[in-house]
């Protein structure tokens, strides 16, 4: 098992789990050394993180973890995306860039400027987005090996109302959005999580947010690593931005813990 705690965690299951749930944007910490290169005060830095932090995303798959009949493997981002985004492409691929957001944010969610428009990527790049894809693929290797599948589940969470930055703003924000890949997301596992998120007002496919996370080891080239994404619109769950969870979160773990059972089984 492959971990580095200072910004990670790669968190074990039962040995007879094929899932990943993979939370990566739910922390708020930017070191100290990367918060030099951020361009905001205080105030606005703290509004930034209440914007794009994935709030109680870790502790939502905390909760399904427990309540899972057979226990997942978990793999939780221990810092902000504001550091690196580690689900962004790390080069040209990467619509994101279009509005200064690939792997290394230059921009804000409202467009300011958050980076230098000229910072090189590259060191926040080797430092953290590199160690951080090695490791996860390490963790989908490891479920490969044991049980002979791996499916990653990634826990997300988006604003009620679209933020500036977002490139399909206008589209629909239903109460659970799945996230799919055409390689890498079966029907039948888009059919069991929407079975399980039934009770939350409604779900919708690849709107307002689209695609899932798989490592680039794997992406697109190997069939027994299957993935979705769960963003959840946060006033199911939470005050926003930045707020307290309320009951919602309960519920969603036991929607969480059901699809994890569902697809163990």
């Amino acid at each position: 098992m492959n971990q580095t705690p200072q910004f990670f965690e790669f968190l074990p299951g039962a040995e007879e789990s094929p899932v990943i749930l993979h939370v990566p944007h739910s922390s708020r910490t930017v070191p100290e050394a990367v918060r030099a290169g951020i361009e905001l005060d205080e105030p606005d830095l703290r509004r930034e993180l209440d914007h794009i932090t994935d709030a109680h995303t870790a502790e939502l798959a905390a909760a399904a973890a427990a309540a899972s009949p057979v226990t997942p493997w978990r793999f939780v981002n221990g810092l902000s995306r504001l550091v690196v985004d580690p689900e962004r492409f790390p080069d040209e691929r990467e619509e994101m860039l279009a509005v200064g957001m690939g792997a290394v944010y230059t921009r804000t969610t409202d467009r300011r400027r958050l980076r230098a428009a000229d910072v090189d990527p590259q060191p926040l790049i080797d430092r953290y987005f590199h160690p951080y894809a090695g490791a996860m693929a390490a963790a989908v290797a490891d479920r490969l090996a044991a049980v002979g599948r791996a499916v990653v589940i990634d826990v997300h969470s988006y604003p009620t109302k679209a933020l500036p930055y977002e490139l399909h703003g206008d589209s629909p924000r239903p109460p659970i959005c799945l996230g799919t890949d055409p390689f890498h997301t079966p029907a039948g596992l888009v059919a069991l999580a929407e079975a399980a998120f039934a009770g939350f007002g409604g779900t919708g496919l690849n709107s307002p947010f689209a695609g899932t996370y798989v490592p680039l080891d794997y992406y697109g080239v190997d069939e027994r690593v299957s993935a979705l994404m769960i963003e959840i619109r946060r006033d199911v769950y939470m005050e926003e931005p930045g707020g307290p969870a309320g009951p919602g979160l309960t519920a969603l773990a036991t929607a969480l813990a059901c699809l994890v059972g569902e697809v163990t089984s």
